[in-house]
């Protein structure tokens, strides 16, 4: 019952007087909290509320260098009621247990429940284990602050344990680490593990060509969606780690159990053995995204929700959406960049309906791919037309990154913007 007055305490009285309905955000990813942001620089008047079930915003992209130890966490993670303090925006932590779309109303776990004029949709995706046994049990996610504390804690055990393990199939174990789905996730991470293992054992005292590292992928090839080039560009990278990366193509996930994953390739099953399997397959839609009474045709193969090009829902103009719960007419990368520059057209589209204007549509440019392939070494594809490796690419990205914090980060981010600015003008210009 506390809980519940501590929550109506966080909402001005303006907010639940029957005269105004606010606008809600549901979700403070990308799309959400860059909404949220947005309609405060613009004075928005209509009441808004930012409802998440965590404290927190996790800028994602970065996760791989908390892990790493080249950022801190602090410089990705921050607590939305101070990101949205005098704002206008009021924020609520809360977890969303239905919505209406027909009756325009919202209900929470706490009781609270809202009857909207406008409503945003930014859930995000969920982990999926795509019904193979075990892997939600024995595998580790990598998805939020959380799975990196906690795969780093498994990394830092494993190797410790390595270097006074009694037997060497005991120490082969310990050694072996599996990264399960070559997507994006799974071949940035793989590159980054396979910097950061190699150091942390050599400072142990470790032989670092003990460590063996396998990427196993389900299809024909690693990073499906994206061109033939990138792909080169990370086949490449990981090849030249200073520690063996074994990728396996056409391998399918059948069980995992307690250090033990069982596999079938070339019509065979196998067994293999490693302390530490990582999950990074297998994103779905959030599971309230599929209790929404949806007109057929309203939804693409994967249950996402489809949009206009003003990025409201076809059969219901109130609602919002945007980042991995929805797609557009012509289907963008489940990107930071794409889900940024939504939530500031639908910023725009809520103001201009405020003001009785129509909505337009939303104009996402895509500045290119940014990809993680190491420590201090990325790959950045500028527009799609012109590719900077190494450690450039390192600056390029960071900087890029950086740039799309919701915080001005200290000093850090303002010593970073020029590099960016100069380096996105200097590939262009060459």
């Amino acid at each position: 019952m506390s809980n519940t007055l501590d929550k109506i305490a966080e909402v001005p009285q303006r907010l639940i007087t029957p005269e105004t309905l606010p606008t809600l955000i549901l979700g403070g990813g990308f799309t959400g909290l860059f909404t949220a942001l947005h309609l405060s620089r613009q004075h928005y008047t209509t009441p808004t509320i930012l409802i998440d079930r965590d404290w927190s915003f996790i800028f994602k992209p970065l996760l791989y260098e908390v892990l790493s130890g080249e950022m801190n966490m602090q410089f990705i993670s921050h607590r939305y009621d101070a990101l949205l303090h005098k704002s206008g925006i009021t924020f609520i932590r809360d977890n969303v247990q239905s919505i209406d779309l027909q009756q325009r109303k919202v209900s929470l776990a706490s009781g609270l429940h809202y009857t909207y004029s406008n409503l945003v949709l930014s859930l995000g995706g969920v982990v999926s284990y795509s019904g193979v046994k075990g892997a939600k049990e024995y595998t580790v996610p990598f998805s939020t602050i959380e799975d990196a504390m906690t795969l780093g804690k498994q990394l830092r055990d494993c190797l410790q344990r390595a270097t006074q393990s009694e037997t060497l199939q005991q120490k082969k174990i310990l050694l072996t680490f599996v990264i399960l789905g070559a997507g994006r996730t799974g071949v940035e991470l793989t590159a980054t593990l396979a910097d950061l293992l190699p150091d942390w054992y050599d400072s142990l005292g470790g032989e670092i060509s003990d460590i063996r590292i396998l990427l196993i992928q389900r299809g024909k090839k690693i990073l499906k969606g994206d061109d033939d080039h990138l792909r080169q560009t990370a086949e490449d990278a990981l090849h030249k780690r200073s520690v063996s990366v074994k990728v396996m193509l056409e391998t399918t996930v059948t069980e995992v159990r307690p250090n033990i994953i069982v596999i079938k390739r070339n019509d065979q099953v196998e067994e293999i053995t490693a302390a530490t399997i990582i999950w990074t397959t297998g994103i779905v839609t959030n599971p309230l995204i599929d209790t929404l009474s949806i007109p057929e045709g309203g939804r693409d193969r994967q249950g996402r929700l489809k949009l206009t090009d003003t990025l409201e829902l076809i059969d219901f103009p109130e609602v919002f959406a945007g980042g991995d719960c929805a797609v557009m007419e012509h289907p963008l990368p489940l990107t930071a960049q794409v889900a940024y520059q939504q939530g500031a057209a639908i910023a725009h589209n809520l103001q201009a309906l405020s003001e009785g204007h129509s909505p337009i549509a939303a104009e996402i440019e895509m500045r290119g791919t940014l990809m993680k392939l190491g420590m201090n070494e990325s790959v950045a594809k500028i527009f799609d037309r012109y590719e900077v490796q190494g450690h450039l690419g390192h600056l390029i990205r960071q900087a890029a990154y950086i740039e799309l914090l919701p915080t001005l980060a200290s000093n850090f981010k303002g010593t970073l913007e020029w590099i960016s600015d100069e380096l996105f003008q200097r590939c262009v210009g060459v």
